[in-house]
């Protein structure tokens, strides 16, 4: 891959550069500072062109006017502020949309990320990967509420994906451009980005990443996300098997419903006809049916609406965000 041996400046004010750096942030004040010129040295060394995206997702602290300051001193750095708190993957989704660089790079910005993995990242990408997933092998994060949730998660997501990572929840990665030309992110679905890019032909590779303890402020995460991942695996399961099939699996499952209420009718009949048992003395069996019909419609009732979201958003061509403000972007067009 070639190198360019420019200034910084010249770098940070390349139209296309090789490199975009986008970076999720919710009320990281106390690591802004810090991050920025760690990441701004890693960068450096690496020789070549690149731009760091900062998206503040509705921080109610102090972290957009570090942002602010930190763009008004660099022109390399690009800052995008959403109206209010989105989530992880709708701001990782306004990094992709505005990122200019042939190699995309999200990680977390409370320091936990190390950016001096970004030069293993790219040395993996030049192998001949479209993906490069970061693996936090050695996690510094508690036993009970993150690592043992996050590996049963993963094991879940590998074996319904038929993906094989071990940490899908690492934010540093590095992607090649044309691995996220038709990605389009809901819900908690930004981790899911490599299966994406695998079911679209995308040679996916992982590599261990350094994992810090986290420098200062609180963890965003908790158990109640866990669940939250659960039904988007849901509905990535049901993407990849019966997205442009879903006959298929409503037509199946009113099969079944007509089965259950053939033999439910032929029982009914035995025990009027044959038992002499009135239906209203059957309480159970009209029970048994209510609460299985039910089921079966909130189900799939909720498999229609993420379908119906998804075609709201891509069919009229809207975002999952709405910006407040845009610093050093002015030159951007058509964007939301």
């Amino acid at each position: 891959m070639r190198e360019y041996q420019l200034k910084p400046v010249e770098r940070q004010h390349s139209a296309r550069p090789e490199l975009s750096v986008f970076l999720p942030v919710f009320n990281e004040e106390e690591n802004l500072n810090l991050l920025n010129a760690r990441l701004t040295e890693a960068l450096e060394q690496l020789r070549r062109t690149y731009e760091i995206i900062y998206v503040d997702d509705g921080s109610t602290d102090g972290s957009l006017a570090i942002l602010r300051q930190l763009a008004a001193d660099n022109a390399g750095i690009r800052v995008i502020a959403l109206r209010r708190n989105y989530g992880q993957t709708a701001a990782m989704s306004a990094g992709i949309d505005h990122a200019r660089g042939q190699i995309l790079i999200p990680m977390d910005a409370d320091l936990q990320n190390d950016p001096v993995d970004i030069a293993r990242l790219l040395k993996k990408l030049n192998e001949g990967y479209d993906v490069v997933s970061g693996w936090r092998k050695d996690r510094k994060d508690k036993m009970i509420t993150r690592r043992v949730p996050s590996m049963l998660a993963n094991r879940l997501i590998s074996a319904i994906s038929g993906v094989h990572l071990h940490d899908y929840g690492c934010s540093l990665k590095a992607y090649r451009r044309e691995a996220l030309a038709d990605v389009r992110l809901y819900g908690e679905m930004h981790r899911f980005i490599p299966i994406y890019a695998t079911w679209a032909g995308a040679k996916v590779a992982e590599l261990p990443v350094t994992h810090h303890p986290r420098h200062a402020g609180k963890s965003k995460y908790g158990l109640s996300r866990s669940l939250k991942v659960l039904f988007d695996l849901i509905t990535i399961k049901f993407m990849a098997t019966y997205w442009t099939k879903p006959l298929y699996l409503f037509g199946a499952a009113g099969l079944l419903c007509l089965a259950i209420s053939f033999f439910a009718l032929v029982g009914a009949l035995y025990y009027r006809f044959v038992l002499d048992v009135h239906l209203n003395r059957m309480p159970l069996a009209t029970l048994a049916m209510v609460m299985f019909g039910m089921g079966i419609q909130f189900i799939f009732m909720g498999l229609i609406a993420e379908m119906v979201v998804r075609t709201y958003h891509e069919s009229q061509d809207k975002p999952t965000y709405l910006v407040r403000e845009k610093i050093n972007l002015e030159d951007d067009a058509g964007e939301p």
